[in-house]
């Protein structure tokens, strides 16, 4: 049978890599669009041999960007992480470094139009609502991908692209402390479960009987390890008001040490399965944000309880760090987040069609 060919663009966006494709490109129906995702990518088979997943679920994510519905944004952007494994697409979280390359993608689309040096695109993440705007370098009217602004995990310089984000706080769990506690205890072990833009349970390592200086693939071989973390995972769902998390992606599980490179704190995160060659935006983000919570294992850990105002916090993780800027007001106790920010890079690495064979095609019918 003939393939189908759709049309798509592979990006770097941060530290993961995935298919990005209009809206107007893909089956409206969900099923059928997440058996075509699966098809391009390759999924289920874990080497994603026969298509162009890249066999770990950083690089199997699809982005799927529209123009706005509504006035206040330009862009709709919806995440869409292809499990490998199986033939599985989750739309339950958002993605902070696929969202590096919605800007570019919109502007090279024609979405929008350039707007001078550099372009602010306005997205609105579907997968909770919120917005976040991208700055985007458009000179002479073109998006450059090259520049000087390192960030670790991705070798080389690029050009900046700074994101803030608009009232992330409790965008999955409906509030910043989803149990309303800055500390629970789970299986025995004092955990703090926040969200800032993702549903993060923050764990001190040594809690756990590890450094916080192990290597992912030392974490992932540690079944003992592994089953203590999903259990504690599967526990914490509920309380943060996510329900039944045995097949969710969410909430990210993250071990913190004391920093070991001047940042403010190290993490080794579970995500949840796999663990983390580094950590993803907004895992960052809540992490940083648990450090400024008054009486949190993360303030534990970092020794930051009681910073407030603008700060610069950078989040230590296996290939590097992450800075994360925050404008945080604590006050008796109760901390509200005014705003977050960070800095990523993109780069377009392919743009043209993806054939999907017949399982694909047959989802269209």
């Amino acid at each position: 049978m003939e393939q189908l060919a759709v049309r798509c663009s592979v990006i770097r966006g941060g530290t993961s890599k995935g298919l990005f494709f209009l809206a107007s490109d893909l089956p409206a129906d969900a099923a059928a669009r997440d058996a075509l995702l699966c098809a391009a990518m390759g999924s289920p088979d874990p080497r994603q041999i026969d298509g162009l997943g890249g066999a770990h679920p950083l690089t199997s994510k699809v982005a799927v960007v529209a123009p706005s519905a509504g006035p206040d944004t330009d862009v709709d952007y919806l995440f869409l992480q292809v499990w490998p494994d199986r033939a599985e697409v989750s739309d339950g979280q958002n993605c902070g470094n696929m969202l590096a390359g919605v800007g570019p993608f919109a502007l090279e689309q024609g979405l929008l139009a350039p707007a001078g040096e550099v372009t602010p695109v306005r997205i609105r993440m579907r997968n909770t609502g919120d917005i976040a705007v991208a700055h985007v370098q458009t000179p002479g009217g073109r998006v450059r991908y090259d520049g000087s602004a390192h960030i670790d995990g991705v070798p080389g310089g690029h050009a900046p692209i700074p994101i803030d984000f608009l009232d992330v706080a409790g965008s999955s769990c409906g509030a910043l402390l989803p149990t309303g506690n800055a500390v629970d205890k789970i299986d025995g072990i004092r955990v703090t479960c926040i969200d800032n833009g993702m549903p993060v349970v923050c764990i001190a390592a040594a809690d756990l009987g590890i450094t916080g200086a192990e290597s992912p693939a030392e974490l992932e071989a540690d079944s003992e390890l592994a089953a203590r973390v999903e259990s504690i995972r599967l526990a914490a769902g509920p309380l943060m008001k996510l329900g039944d998390v045995h097949a969710a992606t969410t909430p990210k599980m993250s071990l913190l040490a004391p920093a070991n490179h001047g940042g403010a704190v190290a993490t080794r995160t579970f995500i949840p399965h796999r663990v983390h060659e580094a950590i993803g935006v907004f895992g960052a983000v809540s992490v940083a944000t648990a450090c400024l919570v008054p009486g949190s294992v993360a303030a534990e850990v970092s020794g930051l309880t009681g910073t407030s105002g603008d700060v610069e916090l950078d989040i230590e993780h296996p290939t590097g760090h992450f800075t994360v800027s925050l404008d945080v007001q604590v006050s008796d106790g109760v901390v509200r987040v005014r705003r977050a920010g960070l800095l990523r890079t993109a780069r377009l690495l392919m743009r043209g069609e993806v054939m999907v064979p017949a399982a694909g095609r047959e989802a269209l019918s």
